[in-house]
């Protein structure tokens, strides 16, 4: 499913750097994207204070 995730939502349809380093470093900059948008929708969003 993440995978497919990737793929499919984040358009990892095609790496575009060259090289096994420069795949390692675009799948890992996409995972890590990701993990931040997971992140955010787990987290509550920060309440503003209320003015008296």
């Amino acid at each position: 499913m993440l995978f497919a995730h990737l793929k499919r939502i984040l358009g990892l349809n095609r790496l575009r750097l060259r090289g096994p380093c420069g795949a390692n470093d675009e799948f890992l900059l996409a995972a890590t994207a990701q993990n931040l948008r997971k992140l955010a929708k787990i987290l509550p969003a920060p309440q503003q204070p209320r003015k008296a």
